[in-house]
């Protein structure tokens, strides 16, 4: 208690609250004044009830408006103080901020489970966890087209998901559809060719391909959307004038993409490959023969 004799009180302050004192010892008389007032004059009880509540209600509205105008200058800088606070919070926990407001917006929104394949940025992967501040996947890649998983662990801020789209590429749970290309020259036989990958991508398909029918139909009425083509199809894409792409859509179970992408290409492209060895080489070109001669 050492420090109580060397305690000051700024004359402002002081003049302050001496004219709050002020302030409620006349309000308290006023209070005690009506309220005696009210008791000897009003003999309804009914009447006498409502005045007093009202007078008290009054003295106290009339008790805040006078705080206000004693203490208004100070409120104003306290007020101030504290949004300057505030304003240096915000700015030092933004990222924090940003993390939790993308955990809410992907939990509102639906956007992806655990187990999903998802894509954000350059980040691809399964989610294998998530809270409030990041979700963590298992790098699945390299790029876009291929569905290995590289062993790496990546873990992303929340933050990232309120400004960037995110894809999922397990919306349809149990099955799923899978796209990929395979490039031709406009030399080659690529008619051929499509025929054979419709073919195996067909064969490849034929024991689920009722069930994925099914399943896509539900997902169809869940969602409210029209119920998408499941059978293989193969289309063509004309990159420029010296490529062809062969377009392959295939229905697959989920997890299954990459299995079902390499047994079709492995098939398809060996087959390609014995049928061009088995062509007899033909006779050589004259003029290369006469070129010999020389």
């Amino acid at each position: 208690m050492d420090w109580l004799p060397n305690f000051t009180v700024p004359d402002s302050i002081f003049s302050l609250i001496v004219t709050t004192a002020i302030l409620v010892a006349t309000i308290m008389v006023l209070r005690g004044l009506s309220a005696r007032y009210i008791r000897r004059n009003v003999t309804s009880p009914e009447l006498r009830r409502k005045w007093l509540v009202n007078s008290r209600n009054g003295l106290l509205l009339l008790l805040l408006l006078g705080l206000v105008l004693i203490w208004g200058n100070e409120l104003r800088t306290l007020a101030l103080s504290i949004v300057a606070v505030a304003v240096a919070f915000v700015v030092a926990t933004k990222e924090l901020i940003l993390c939790l407001t993308g955990s809410f917006l992907k939990s509102g929104a639906s956007a992806f489970n655990l187990g999903d394949r998802i894509q954000i940025k350059d980040f691809r992967g399964d989610v294998i966890d998530q809270n409030l501040l990041a979700t963590t996947i298992l790098e699945v890649g390299p790029g876009n087209s291929m569905h290995q998983r590289t062993g790496r662990m990546i873990v992303i801020p929340n933050a990232l998901f309120v400004s960037e789209p995110i894809v999922n590429e397990s919306f349809t749970e149990n099955y799923g559809f899978h796209v990929f290309s395979v490039p031709f020259r406009r030399e080659d036989d690529w008619n051929a060719a499509r025929l054979a990958f419709l073919d195996a991508a067909q064969r490849r398909c034929a024991p689920f391909i009722e069930q994925a029918r099914e399943h896509m139909s539900r997902v169809g009425d869940l969602q409210g959307l029209g119920i998408p083509p499941v059978e293989p199809r193969v289309t063509l894409h004309v990159a420029n004038a010296t490529e062809i792409r062969l377009v392959i859509r295939l229905p697959v179970p989920a997890g299954q993409r990459s299995t079902l992408e390499q047994e079709i290409l492995h098939e398809v492209l060996s087959n390609i490959d014995d049928s061009k060895a088995k062509q007899p080489t033909g006779e050589s070109n004259p003029a290369d023969q006469s070129a010999g001669k020389e």
